[in-house]
Formats: C-alpha cells, structure tokens, sequence
C-alpha cells in the first residue's frame, strides 16, 4: 500500500503530521519531495514574468524528461 503523508524534519527524525497506519518496528521506504510552491516562488522572477501555472507545468516537464 502506497500513501503520501506530509511530515516534519525535528531533531534528527522525521515526525509525521497525521496518523500513520504502522506496527512498532516496521520499516518503509520514504520519497522527500519538498513543497514545489515555495521553491517556485522564490525563482519564479528568473524565467520573466511568469505565473505558478506555468512554472509548474515547466517543473512537470523537467520530471517526464
């Protein structure tokens, strides 16, 4: 079963923000994808004038290739 929680980096370890359906002990496989957004906004002036829309199609773009 796959499923995407959001979590928090605290002292060292990954604490997540919602229940987790987990047994003591049991070990997953984690994907860190950080919050594209807000990396958009801060570069979103390098590209010209240009909304969050197309710079993330522009991102999407940079991932299928």
């Amino acid at each position: 079963m796959s499923k995407v929680i959001r979590v928090r980096y605290e002292n060292g370890a990954l604490k997540p923000l919602e229940p987790v359906d987990l047994e003591e002990g049991e070990e997953v496989l984690i994907a860190i994808r950080r919050d594209i957004r807000k990396v958009l906004k801060k570069y979103r002036g390098i590209l010209g004038r240009s909304s969050i829309k197309e710079l993330l199609e522009i991102e999407e773009e940079a991932h299928i290739q």
